[in-house]
């Protein structure tokens, strides 16, 4: 019988990209390579998905940098995928930093363990009291346009406005679908990207996990950030799921194996129809 083609995969990267305190083109390095085993792949810049990716099966975005910088050609990338029902891992349903910030305040709202934020500044009286609050823009990302200070101002619906919260550090848990692969923190609040292995309590994951049913992905690589706030209970910073940043090069070889193992079955998986 002959042999059933491998699935081909357009993998978007951003080689280049300056981001602080991490290496994006040496993460996308190493899982292009040993995805390479499994799949037929080709890189590509993230302006160039929309018009590349006819030629594939599906298309895998990943280390591709903060959208904002490329709003049109995403946008214009995203409708040509969902127009011609072409696969995109992670799916484009994703209800968090894939569809913006408006999530940080629709689970504020509902009650859910994370930072509590509103986005004008006559809701402040919403807000615990603080004595600074941070503000950054609301289509914003990796930090760009973060400030802090006592007296939050801004356009009503353009802003994001949280307490600033004197919290123990930060920590990282990272998903592939629904499956729970490790935890990463940050000891030094200061330090966001000095990263070490993390073991969870049962408490954590159920925390974790809660915001991973939420957003109701069927696959997908997802990150859940969180802070240890001074009353001891994790709050919501960010749910990652449009291009997590991976930090496999800080884990154990035999976690990093099993993760790679997870995602090359939730890519089988979520191609099987392509």
């Amino acid at each position: 019988m002959p042999t059933k083609p491998r699935t081909r995969l357009l993998y978007v990267t951003d080689l280049a990209y300056p981001a602080r305190g991490r290496r994006y083109c040496d993460e996308d390095i190493f899982l292009t390579a040993r995805l390479r085993e499994h799949f037929d792949l080709a890189l590509c810049h993230p302006l160039d998905a929309r018009a590349l990716m006819p030629g594939f099966d599906a298309v895998v975005v990943r280390n591709s940098g903060p959208v904002l910088g490329y709003q049109q050609a995403y946008d214009e990338f995203r409708a040509a995928a969902l127009a011609a029902g072409t696969p995109v891992y992670n799916p484009l349903t994703g209800r968090a930093d894939m569809a913006g910030k408006q999530y940080l305040l629709d689970l504020t709202a509902a009650g859910h363990p994370v930072i509590p934020t509103v986005d004008d500044p006559a809701d402040l009286h919403l807000l615990p009291p603080a004595a600074t609050y941070a503000v950054k823009p609301k289509q914003g990302a990796d930090s760009i346009g973060l400030t802090f200070t006592p007296t939050p101002s801004g356009a009503p619906g353009q802003i994001l406005i949280q307490p600033r919260i004197d919290f123990a550090y930060e920590v990282s848990f990272y998903f592939v679908d629904d499956a729970f692969q490790y935890a990463l923190h940050a000891p030094d609040p200061a330090r966001r990207w000095e990263l070490t292995p993390y073991e969870p309590t049962a408490e954590d994951l159920a925390f974790a996990r809660g915001f991973i049913d939420w957003n109701t992905l069927d696959h997908g690589i997802q990150r859940v950030d969180a802070c240890r706030a001074p009353s001891g209970e994790l709050l919501l910073v960010e749910l990652e799921d449009l291009n997590p940043y991976l930090s496999l090069d800080l884990l154990p070889e035999p976690t990093r194996d099993a993760f790679l193992a997870a995602l090359i079955r939730s890519l089988r998986s979520f191609t099987s129809g392509a």
